[in-house]
């Protein structure tokens, strides 16, 4: 199905084209429809299914087709809520993008930027705000910014502002907000407390499911390094020697561990940076334009901190920890392997990560088989693995361990 089939402005199609894209995904192609005749929509989509698309051109159709009839041109009418500042730019970027033929104007509202910068905008008047929780409410306080006009919300990511403690935030931010407006929610997954809130504030939404995405992309050759977990800095660096290494994307559990990868790599002569949330917005924004332009070769990152971000040609993701959740594993990995180029994702998993690893496999219904560094020997992941769905997992039970171009049984 084109995009013209969808209902959508020529304005709108021309913009969508100019970007690329010829034809919409499952989620664009399910959602805008009934966003564009003015259902709440609660989308459950993960991130790369197109879902931003899917909430950012019915606001700008709903903002078009009511314009002449809007006078407030200094208010508010589009607002766009998500948890993470590399987000909300990349958010507005798409607004830039797929509007590129309409006169809207807009906004990215988050903490770290120029407050200055942020005032003068909002004073000359601005149509659509995306904007992180903490500093929306900033404004609000300071009643520098207008929202008693907002026609059309999303809440992106809404899990993630759950788990990053800002829910109370957006019952604050939507308390403030008219009544009769439209409502979009997107979220990768439906906790409870997500859940409640959609339950409040939306009015008989439209829910729209698209198949979670269990299996990495075909292009992404997936490795396991079992290590003990005091080598895995030197087994990193080792790794990092290897051929076509040029641009890899490395990740950390915590923002301490991020930042000591990163001092070690640097010492070693690897140029290497950090991008997680203890950094200011500067420093986040210059370190990715370094990736991106290859200053680096390596770039240590946080879950959250990489959300929202797209780098292109990324050859390698690493995964330092073995993430806690099963989900953030195909993120991760999913970062490399992109428009069909190939990518390889290796995880380094040590003795007290193996149920994490477990969980990952149980996610994706198959098994590892785990590999061994000549120079880093370990072995500690024994049988007793369960079944999904009448596949053995093969980590602990058929375990298969590669000595990098010798298999033993």
């Amino acid at each position: 199905m084109p995009f013209r089939n969808l209902g959508l402005s020529d304005q709108l199609v021309r913009g969508v084209l100019a970007t690329g894209y010829t034809a919409p995904t499952e989620i664009q192609s399910r959602a805008i429809p009934p966003a564009l005749a003015g259902r709440d929509i609660i989308g459950r989509a993960q991130t790369g299914t197109g879902k931003t698309a899917a909430f950012v051109l019915p606001m700008l159709y709903r903002l078009a087709a009511n314009e002449s009839a809007n006078g407030f041109r200094k208010a508010v009418r589009g607002l766009i809520v998500t948890p993470t500042r590399e987000l909300a730019l990349q958010n507005e970027q798409f607004v830039i993008d797929y509007g590129k033929f309409t006169r809207f104007k807009s906004l990215s509202v988050y903490g770290g930027a120029s407050m200055d910068y942020q005032l003068r905008k909002l004073r000359e008047g601005v149509d659509i705000v995306i904007a992180t929780p903490g500093r929306l409410l900033d404004h609000m306080r300071r009643r520098t910014i207008n929202l008693s006009r907002v026609e059309i919300l999303v809440l992106d990511e809404a899990d993630r502002m759950f788990d990053m403690g800002f829910i109370n935030d957006v019952r604050q931010i939507v308390a403030a907000l008219p009544r009769e407006r439209q409502t979009l929610l997107f979220s990768a997954t439906m906790p409870a407390a997500v859940k409640a809130l959609a339950a409040s504030i939306l009015k008989t939404p439209e829910v729209i499911e698209v198949g979670e995405q269990r299996n990495p992309v075909e292009t992404v050759s997936q490795r396991v390094i079992q290590v003990r977990k005091e080598q895995k800095l030197d087994l990193l660096l080792r790794t990092l020697k290897e051929k076509d290494m040029n641009c890899v994307l490395v990740f950390s559990r915590t923002r301490h561990g991020a930042d000591r990868i990163t001092r070690r790599l640097n010492q070693a002569g690897v140029k290497a940076i950090a991008l997680h949330a203890d950094r200011t917005q500067g420093q986040r924004m210059r370190a990715l334009a370094g990736f991106k332009q290859g200053l680096y070769q390596v770039m240590v990152a946080t879950d959250i901190a990489a959300r929202g971000i797209d780098v292109e040609g990324i050859s390698h993701v690493i995964n330092f920890d073995v993430p806690n959740y099963a989900e953030d594993y195909i993120h991760r990995i999913g970062r490399t392997g992109r428009a069909e180029a190939s990518g390889v994702a290796i995880t380094f998993v040590s003795f007290d990560e193996a149920e994490y690893l477990r969980r990952i496999e149980r996610f994706i219904g198959k098994g590892f088989d785990l590999e061994q560094h000549p120079d880093f020997p370990c072995d500690f992941l024994r049988p007793a693995a369960p079944k999904v769905a009448g596949l053995h997992i093969s980590i602990h039970a058929r375990q298969r361990v590669r000595h990098f171009g010798k298999r033993r049984r």
